[in-house]
Parts: structure tokens; C-alpha cells; sequence
């Protein structure tokens, strides 16, 4: 038996175990209304999905109970041009909604359906609630209402009330009333009750009885819906509660505060919120009032907010279950208006001076001069430039470049309202005059602060005298057959540095302690780690792009995803599998606008071609793999950067987030079924491939968790549309 036979007789059988009936599994089949057959479904509910991620082409809201044929179509014949994956799952997780219908069907334009998948099931009556969930977006929802067969249900649920509790000769309730709603229905049956305090309160879900224990008259408003929907006519009870028989004679305890945001004066800006307490040790207390200014008194039930600007007074008192009343107090504030905000970012500026040759290019080196002005009001607060890809770095005065190449400058600058400006850059030559000589580091590493291995010194990485980082001198990703030579080269770095004044003795100890905590050298951490993109031509053609979308190669030797079409889809390196190994690379946001990239560092995934999954082979690495998230979006989707996903969340407050535009350093190690996952030398999530998926409800296209436990496996990268634009840079791994 084929591979794809094999699967497709699997899932066919596990959706039978769920009670469903799947094209997915039988090919695709005609509706049950163009045939003859006595067990077709009574009818055919459809639901359509296109472009739009925010809610379905077509859904149906209403429905009999009894067989239902499902048809669910997400293709090019509905609207979908993208080729977005949709789902329609049935939610069984919510009593209030019906739960006997476990559906979950994912449809793709260019599956082996052609996106028109149909399920057979039995509906009852009541409410189903479904909803559509897509990697990267909001979730979409709907209800459909389901009524008995044979005729449709017009009659409103029949209701009545009773009110008890111990009464006075006058019929008053003496301490408390307790009103029980009851309502029947003889057609769909009775779906929910409500019921809604006094004549203006809000209807609220009628579960037990309503306890009033106020003082004075009340009115209690009811009704019921049934599963058909129809809602009978609002009835009411009315009755009066007095205070059992006592001798207290002292008013209630009040006091009030007042908070919100203040100015230097004092004053509340924009609003302020004056919440009232009172405390009664003899009846309780019954009721607190307030009044805004001359206005008049009102019930309090939830803190006032005034926002009218001026001067103002609430005034305030409480009322005991015995009737006395406390003394009128007040509180006095103003509330202005906000201060006019800056939300104009700085204007950037720059300019590059040196000798030209007769071809335009700098010789020797080119200075690099940015200016900034602010127009906000508030001030420029701080200029940064990044040199060829690098991090941003704090601007203090013009930047040399004598690396002898071609070059570009990145520049933006912050105000102090916290207004950025949108990156410039400016690009150049250096040629070569006979002067200086490019230097000759051993590394390429511009991290903001010198890390060896993983372990972050916290020393800044500064350029020594001979124009070679600090990072690029410590060979921490050489092969060292000893961690004492390792600490050996360490030292001799480290000697001259100090003896140059580069850096100092508390610094020389911060880094030699970092080398120490490395563990490089040591047994088990011997290899070095082996490029498999080095930013040339030749290493990008050993890489195969599999699915929708694109990678380019740039000239300063990053690639980046989605450069000439969208579409999801995957850069891999198909030369070799690999078991424990640590995957280092560099990534870098470039998301056009405000937006943030949506992307991913696939790894262990199969072999993509042969797989039962090849027409979509992308999918192999989502479905069989391990996708460590990168998304640094705080809305959408909920697996951030450092997520596994699916499998183990981690959000922006425990990742971090860098700047866009700003390259980061991402180390992904795996050892047996145990992942860390570092960002900027800094450990953000360990995971241990023990268990299943944490989707809620699980997707039913996954193969499960023994699907997910690979031993070994290829790697890969992400590309998900062209807005979602992300760099890669330096990718090389080492096994362990």
C-alpha cells in the first residue's frame, strides 16, 4: 500500500471513530439531493470562505434537527485567491451551545479536494456555535439555530413567577424577597431565562433564585427564549422589602476618593473617578447615593467618572436598612483637558563627505553625517544609525567607514514623546587608495554586547584600535579541541585589549568569566559550527523553496522572504538531516509600515518530496515538525517569538521585543525532545516534545504527537506573504 493510501485509509477510519463522514478521506462526493438513495441527509447546510479573514463568503444561520449533509468549499470558485487555509470547527467546549457535533474540517484551495470538503451528522435542536481559526489571525464565529424537525416552532415559551420569604401584616417582605421564574415550552423547549431589575435595569441570565434584600419598593422583569428563537412577552412582579424589627439608631460610615491621572497642579486630566464606600455595623447598609454638582441625587452602583472639564463637586451620603441616613459629605477636584500630544516624528537628515575617484567612490573612507529636527514640540531625544545591516547603534558624532566595499548607512531618530521616524538610508563606495587596508577580522559579529557561546558578559562590543569588534576577535564559533586552549586564545584577546585600553579590568573579568561559562572546548561541545548560507550565490542555490512566496538575495548577503510574490510557503536546506544540533542565525524585521513579520525557523521535519502531504509539501514541516515562531506583533496570533508552535506559547512580554529593523541573534538548540531557544544570547523558552498539541480545540489535520517526535530532521524558513517581509543572515549549524 502507498504512503498516501496508507494515510488516507488512517484518517478515514479516525474520523468514523468521531462519528463523521469526510471527502477528505473518500474523495469528494456528489450532495445528497442529486441522488437517489433513502439515507441521503434531509438536507444540505453550506458554508464558503474566500480572501476575507474576517468572516465567511456565505454561512447558513438556521437549520432543522435530524441528518444534515455539511458542505464546507474553501477554493478559487468561492473567492479565494490567496490560497489562505480556512476551517469550519463546531465548538463542543461551551454548555451553553450544543456539544454533539465534534466538526473540524481544514480547507485548502489546492488539496486533493480542491478546497470542497462535506461531512454527514445529525443535528438536535438548540444553538451550535462555529468558528474559523487561521495561523496569524483574529477568529471568526457564528451561530447556527437548530429547530425540531416537521414544522417550524412560532409559540414563546409559557413563563410565570413567585415571590417568598417571611412577610408583615402589611404583605411586605420582612429582610429579603426571593423571586423563582419558571417557563415551559412545548415546541423547540426552552433555551434560556432572563430576568432584569427594576424598570430600566439590564437583562441578566436567570440561573437560581434572585434574592432582593434592599429596603423599598421593587420590580423584578422576566421572560424566556426558546431554541427556536422566539422570546415570550416581558412579565413583572412587584413587592416592598422593609427591615426586620431594630433598635439602630446610627447612620452609616462614608467616605470617598478620587483617582486618575494628575497634572503638576493637581488637576485630573481628561477625567476623574470618585469612588464612594459606606459601612454599616448595626442593619447594614441599604443604599448609597450621589449628586454631580447641583444636580440631583442618584443611586450609586459603580465608581463616577466626570469628564466635563472645570471645577467640580460630588456629593455624597448612604442610607441604613433602619432608615438612617448619614450626613451629606463631598470631595472637590477639576478636570482639564490633555495636553496637546506630539505625534509627529523627527525630520532625519545625512550627508557622506571624502575624496571621490572617477568612479563616485569614497577612497580610503567615507564619513557619515546625520542631523535631526524635531517639529512636535517635544525635542529630538536620540539618533541611530545602523552601518550595513547591523544594530542600530547610538549616534554622538559622524561615523568613519574604511571597510573597502560597498556599503549603506541606516539612520532614524526619536523624539521625547516617543515618536520614531521611519528608517533612511543612504548607500557608498569605498575604494581602496593605497592607505589603510580593509580590516582582517576573524569573525563577523556586530551584536551590541560582546557573548560568547550563549552567555551574554554584558560588556559593550566596541571596535578595537584595529577596527575589528571585540566579538569578532573571541573565535567562539571556531573548533577548539580543549576548553583550555579555548580560554588560552580568551587571554591573549583579552591581554591586549586591556593592554590597549579598550576595555578595563572589571570588563576583562566579566568576559573571561563568560568564556568559562561558555563550556566551549569542552567534551561534547568540540565541533565547530558549519555555514550552510554565507550570503553568496552558490550557498542560496543549495537551498530548494518549496509552496507560495519567495526569498531573494540581497547584496549586503541577507535574504529576504516575500520579495516577488505572496503566498505561504518554505526555504529549506535539503542536504542533509540532522539529530541534536544548535542552529544559529540572524533575523531581522523588515515588515513595510507599523506592521510586524510573521515567519518561523522550521526544523526535524521529513523529507518534503514523496510525503503524503507533497502536494502542499510546505506543510510538511507544519504538520511534522516544529515551527520556533517569529512575531513580534502584539495582536493576532498568540504564539510569539520563541513559541513552538502549536505546541508551547511564549509571548512578547517574555521574549522581548527588538526594534524593526534591527538584526537579532537566534540560537535553536534541540537535544533528544528537549528545545531552547535563545534570542540576543538570552534563554526565552525551553520545551520538552512530550506532549500533544495545545490548540484549542486540537486541529484535526495534525498527524498527533508521535508524528511530532523525530528523532533527526532538515531545517527550514518561513515565508508568509509579502507583508509580512523578514531577513535572514549568517545561518550555520553544528551538531551536538
Amino acid at each position: 500500500m502507498s504512503q498516501r493510501r496508507w494515510w488516507t485509509a488512517l484518517l478515514a477510519s479516525l474520523l468514523m471513530v468521531l462519528g463523521l463522514t469526510s471527502t477528505s478521506a473518500f474523495g469528494r462526493t456528489e450532495s445528497p439531493n442529486a441522488g437517489s438513495s433513502k439515507d441521503a441527509a434531509a438536507q444540505v447546510l453550506t458554508w464558503t470562505a474566500g480572501d476575507d479573514i474576517t468572516q465567511y463568503a456565505s454561512v447558513p444561520q438556521t437549520a432543522v434537527a435530524g441528518p444534515t449533509t455539511i458542505v464546507f468549499e474553501n477554493s478559487a470558485a468561492t473567492g479565494n485567491t490567496t490560497g489562505m487555509p480556512h476551517t469550519l470547527t463546531f465548538d463542543v467546549s461551551d454548555p451553553e451551545y450544543n456539544n454533539d457535533v465534534p466538526l473540524n474540517i481544514l480547507a485548502n484551495p489546492n488539496d486533493d479536494q480542491g478546497g470542497r470538503h462535506t461531512a454527514e451528522v445529525t443535528l438536535t435542536p438548540g444553538r451550535y456555535r462555529f468558528y474559523c481559526t487561521m495561523p496569524g489571525h483574529e477568529r471568526m464565529q457564528g451561530i447556527l439555530v437548530v429547530t425540531e424537525g416537521g414544522g417550524s416552532d412560532t409559540t414563546a415559551p409559557e413563563t410565570s413567577a413567585s415571590v417568598s420569604g417571611t412577610q408583615n401584616s402589611q404583605g411586605a417582605y420582612v429582610g429579603s424577597a426571593s423571586v423563582t421564574v419558571t417557563a415551559t415550552d412545548a415546541g423547540a423547549g426552552v433555551d434560556r431565562i432572563e430576568y432584569a431589575l427594576g424598570d430600566t435595569g439590564a437583562w441578566q441570565p436567570y440561573t437560581t433564585p434572585v434574592v432582593v434584600d434592599q429596603v423599598g419598593a421593587h420590580k423584578v422583569r422576566y421572560r424566556a427564549i426558546d431554541k427556536a428563537g422566539n422570546t415570550a412577552a416581558e412579565k413583572s412582579v412587584d413587592f416592598t422589602v422593609v427591615a426586620p424589627p431594630t433598635d439602630d439608631t446610627t447612620a452609616p460610615e462614608t467616605s470617598a476618593t478620587v483617582s486618575g491621572e494628575r497634572n503638576p497642579d493637581g488637576a485630573y486630566i481628561d477625567m476623574a473617578t470618585v469612588t464612594v464606600s459606606a459601612s454599616d455595623t448595626g442593619s447594614g447598609v441599604n443604599t448609597i447615593e450621589y449628586a454631580v454638582d447641583s444636580g440631583g441625587w442618584q443611586p450609586y452602583t459603580a465608581p463616577v467618572m466626570v469628564h466635563a472639564l472645570g471645577a467640580h463637586q460630588v456629593r455624597y451620603r448612604a442610607t441604613d436598612k433602619a432608615g438612617n441616613t448619614a450626613a451629606e459629605k463631598s470631595v472637590d477636584f477639576t478636570v482639564v483637558a490633555p495636553p496637546v500630544s506630539d505625534t509627529t516624528p523627527p525630520v532625519t537628515g545625512v550627508s557622506v563627505d571624502g575624496t571621490k575617484n572617477s568612479d563616485g567612490a569614497y577612497v580610503n573612507s567615507a564619513k557619515v553625517t546625520v542631523n535631526a529636527t524635531d517639529e512636535g514640540g517635544s525635542g529630538v531625544a536620540a539618533i541611530e544609525y545602523s552601518l550595513d545591516g547591523g544594530p542600530y547603534l547610538a549616534y554622538s558624532a559622524p561615523v568613519s567607514v574604511d571597510r573597502v566595499g560597498a556599503h549603506t548607512v541606516a539612520y532614524r531618530a526619536s523624539d521625547k514623546a516617543g515618536n520614531t521616524s521611519e528608517p533612511r538610508t543612504v548607500s557608498f563606495t569605498v575604494a581602496s587608495g593605497g592607505g589603510v587596508p580593509a580590516p582582517n577580522c576573524p569573525e563577523y559579529d556586530e551584536r551590541l554586547t560582546v557573548i560568547v557561546g550563549t552567555v551574554d558578559s554584558g560588556v559593550p562590543n566596541r571596535v578595537t584600535n584595529n577596527r575589528c569588534r571585540i566579538n569578532e576577535l573571541i573565535e567562539d564559533e571556531k573548533e577548539w579541541t580543549s576548553q583550555a586552549l579555548f580560554l588560552k586564545h580568551v587571554k591573549t584577546v583579552l591581554d591586549k585589549l586591556l593592554e590597549e585600553g579598550v576595555i578595563d579590568q572589571r570588563e576583562y573579568n566579566r568576559i573571561n568569566k563568560a568564556a568559562k561559562q561558555s563550556g566551549i572546548g569542552k567534551p561534547g561541545q568540540t565541533g565547530g559550527y558549519r555555514k550552510i548560507f554565507d550570503g553568496s550565490q552558490a550557498s542560496f542555490d543549495r537551498w530548494e523553496h518549496v509552496g507560495g512566496g519567495s526569498f531573494g538575495l540581497n547584496t549586503d548577503g541577507s535574504i529576504t522572504s516575500g520579495t516577488t510574490q505572496g503566498g505561504l510557503g518554505m526555504l529549506w536546506f535539503p542536504e542533509r538531516k540532522y539529530g541534536d544540533f544548535s542552529l544559529k542565525l540572524q533575523w531581522r524585521d523588515d515588515a513595510p509600515g507599523t506592521g510586524n513579520a510573521n515567519s518561523g525557523v522550521f526544523v526535524r521535519f521529513p523529507w518534503v518530496h514523496d510525503h503524503p502531504e507533497e502536494s502542499r509539501p510546505e506543510w510538511v514541516a507544519i504538520k511534522y515538525g516544529h515551527e520556533v515562531q517569529v512575531l513580534d506583533r502584539p495582536d493576532g496570533d498568540m504564539y510569539k517569538t520563541g513559541s513552538i508552535y502549536g505546541f508551547d506559547r511564549v509571548g512578547l512580554a517574555g521574549a522581548g521585543v527588538t526594534q524593526k529593523g534591527t538584526w537579532n541573534d537566534y540560537e535553536i538548540r534541540v537535544v533528544d525532545q528537549h528545545y531552547s531557544v535563545y534570542r540576543n544570547g538570552v534563554l526565552i523558552n525551553e520545551f520538552d516534545n512530550t506532549g500533544g498539541q495545545d490548540f484549542s480545540p486540537p486541529r484535526s489535520d495534525d498527524p498527533g504527537t508521535d508524528g511530532r517526535r523525530f528523532a533527526s530532521g532538515y531545517v527550514g524558513l518561513q515565508v508568509h506573504s509579502t507583508t509580512d517581509v523578514i531577513s535572514y543572515r549568517d545561518i550555520r549549524i553544528k551538531e551536538l
